[in-house]
């Protein structure tokens, strides 16, 4: 047996002012059967709220979900059935006023990711998934990375002992019939440009290559996007897919990848879902990340390729204008656990 099989995994509560919290709650009340599973990296009173917030919706059988303070992670399974194990994983004052940016909010946020993810690296989680944050509470807090997969990524490469550049990571977004990686994630559209380079655009075939073998598909079929209308039409719309993506593309084939294009960016997507390929390379952030949000974004997964450890996350944000109300779906939540557990099978 593994040693990831008997390990829980460590969910991070996400921004306390966004909907976090509650979507954490709810997941507990709608799969009961995770609580032997998971436990959360949070803040016990903030998550109390959430409880309290989530009961009145609750189906009878699950209202009674409790919470129970743990020091660290094997005592979640001593918890009595139907308790929501919670590391006070942060200092936070008090629970922040929902939807409204909140330095607090932001450093207790990164405090709990930072807590999942060192029990990842250290050898006691099997996986960690992220509740949403707010990218500007992360700035107003300090936080000097601009999102989850930066601070990972800076987090595993100090406990490597490397640089960030010899650890280089890649966001997937996923939903039902369509998985798409990204070249370059948070950035301005013309930094976005400048990162198609020919190094860049092989290294995420490679990734993506490296992680769909893991997942157990022997040869993974990697379409290309290309990054001009019609992939360039021939040099007619820019030279990016002749200079840099065809190149790319040639090296990773010669290297035994199943990859192929450059493909016209508005039907690649299109043809994906329709099962010609198994994942889709996208030049930046929104060209990849508008389909799979568009197809899926109640059950779509976030996954960070290249960390040591298996991380993923919903793929939508903290829903400030709809914090508190308790309107938030925790599908998109259970999908990335799910998601986490395939990736970490626990032995029967």
């Amino acid at each position: 047996m593994p040693a990831s099989a008997v390990l829980p995994i460590v969910l991070s509560m996400g921004d306390p002012a966004g909907i976090g919290p509650e979507i954490v709650a709810k997941a507990f009340r709608e799969r009961p059967a995770l609580l032997r599973h998971v436990a959360v990296a949070g803040d016990v009173a903030t998550l109390h709220r959430a409880l309290r917030l989530t009961a009145p919706q609750a189906p009878s059988a699950s209202r009674a979900l409790m919470l129970a303070e743990i020091g660290d992670l094997p005592a979640l399974a001593q918890l009595p059935s139907g308790c929501m194990g919670v590391v006070q994983a942060c200092t936070l004052p008090h629970p922040p006023a929902f939807g409204h940016i909140d330095a607090s909010a932001g450093r207790a946020a990164a405090d709990c990711i930072r807590w999942a993810a060192q029990a990842a690296l250290s050898g006691r989680a099997r996986a960690v998934v992220t509740a949403p944050i707010h990218k500007e509470a992360l700035a107003a807090a300090g936080v000097d990375h601009p999102g989850h997969t930066e601070l990972l990524q800076s987090l595993a490469a100090a406990h490597a002992g490397v640089s960030i550049q010899a650890l280089p990571v890649r966001m997937m977004l996923s939903c039902p019939g369509l998985s798409t990686v990204l070249v370059s994630i948070h950035v301005s559209l013309r930094q976005a440009l400048q990162a198609v380079t020919l190094e860049q655009v092989l290294q995420t075939i490679q990734i993506t290559h490296a992680h769909f073998r893991r997942m157990g598909l022997a040869a993974p079929r990697i379409a290309v996007a290309g990054v001009n209308p019609h992939a360039g039409e021939g040099g007619l719309f820019g030279q990016e897919e002749i200079d840099t993506i065809a190149p790319a593309i040639r090296k990773a084939v010669a290297q035994g990848v199943l990859a192929s294009g450059p493909y016209a960016p508005d039907t690649v997507f299109m043809r994906a879902r329709q099962g010609a390929f198994d994942v889709v390379v996208a030049m930046y952030h929104d060209q990849g990340l508008i389909p799979v949000k568009l197809l899926g974004l109640e059950d779509g997964v976030n996954t960070t390729l290249g960390l040591p450890f298996v991380r993923t996350s919903p793929d939508h944000g903290t829903a400030f204008d709809i914090a508190g109300t308790g309107q938030a779906s925790a599908a998109s939540l259970l999908a990335a656990i799910d998601a986490a557990l395939e990736a970490t099978p626990i032995a029967a």
